[in-house]
């Protein structure tokens, strides 16, 4: 199969690639670098059935070229991570919304089959967990613009659904719940290798806000078997799927965890979000996903625990010397 991956330099993309690449199937990968790396796909680089392609989605020429020599398209290109987000708002809304409109616009003509990958924070702050994907949504308000990115996200997700009612585009929508692993960096707010980092080089681990919040994290080898599962199920078309791990964490005693793991002298240290982020910044306190509509649709079952991801990545992290 002929794949095109956008955002395939990233750190879900370029595991994605890694794994259709040994399945046989040529990949097309299309990223503007804006928040991708040369090293997540350099490995790839020396395979001839992979294809790098350096510019933006929102080139419509391009894109048009690509799509329409392309079987499959998983659309994984966005402005990601809370504090980019925040710094860039306009970039977010932009990138998110102009971009995947561009993808499904191209997509329709060929009736190419199309994964769109949405998040948790379309969720906002709903507080009855686990959040099932038919679920109301609660944002918080405009003014902080973090909700930018779940509001985005949100009509990326409309959109897509949108063009398969209206068009019969093969659409499927996938939210993704704390995806870590190797390659995946803390600058723009990825709290696990933020923590790992700072633990492996002795600094104080930074817990944003009283670290009471929780999570659920997911391997990204998880997510990845998940994605092209759901690419090759017909009856996955038209739907939304939750892809996550249920669990949960709260962000303290991950730190804490870390800290042992590594067995690091870090201090542990809370910093008020304000000061972290933005005045009047707004968190949910939990996040667990429902994951029964996967299972029952694929069979998806997290296959790695916590303490096996973590085990990774700090691994991932000591082999390039931490950093």
């Amino acid at each position: 199969m002929r794949i095109l991956i956008t955002g395939g330099a990233g750190f879900i993309g370029s595991h994605l690639a890694e794994h259709l690449l040994g399945k046989g199937d040529h990949v097309t990968v299309v990223d503007d670098f804006s928040t991708g790396r040369m090293e997540n796909i350099h490995g790839l680089m020396s395979n001839p059935r992979f294809t790098l392609v350096r510019d933006t989605i929102l080139n419509e020429k391009l894109m048009h070229i690509l799509i329409e020599k392309c079987d499959l398209i998983y659309h994984l290109a966005a402005a990601v991570g809370v504090k980019l987000i925040i710094e860039k708002p306009v970039h977010t809304i932009s990138t998110n919304i102009a971009g995947t409109e561009v993808m499904l616009d191209i997509a329709n003509k060929f009736n190419r089959k199309i994964i769109i990958m949405s998040s948790s924070e379309v969720y906002g702050k709903n507080v009855r967990v686990p959040f099932c994907e038919n679920d109301d949504r609660l944002m918080g308000a405009t003014i902080y613009s973090r909700w930018s990115y779940a509001c985005s996200k949100a009509i990326d997700e409309f959109l897509g659904l949108a063009y398969h009612r209206q068009y019969g585009l093969p659409v499927i929508i996938v939210r993704l719940f704390n995806t870590v692993g190797p390659r995946q960096v803390g600058q723009y707010g990825m709290v696990i290798p933020r923590f790992v980092q700072q633990a492996l080089a002795g600094e104080t681990i930074t817990v944003y806000g009283d670290g009471m919040q929780s999570r659920c994290f997911t391997y990204v080898s998880d997510v990845v078997g998940a994605l092209v599962a759901l690419m090759q199920s017909d009856k996955a078309v038209g739907e939304v799927f939750n892809i996550g791990s249920q669990e949960e964490i709260t962000i303290i005693d991950l730190a804490r965890k870390i800290k042992s793991k590594t067995g690091s002298s870090s201090p542990i240290e809370k910093i008020p979000y304000s000061q972290a982020y933005e005045k009047g910044f707004d968190d949910m306190l939990r996040r667990v996903p429902s994951i029964e509509k996967i299972h029952n649709a694929i069979g998806y079952t997290p296959k790695y625990s916590l303490d096996q991801i973590l085990d990774s990545v700090i691994d991932y992290y000591r082999s390039i010397g931490g950093r």
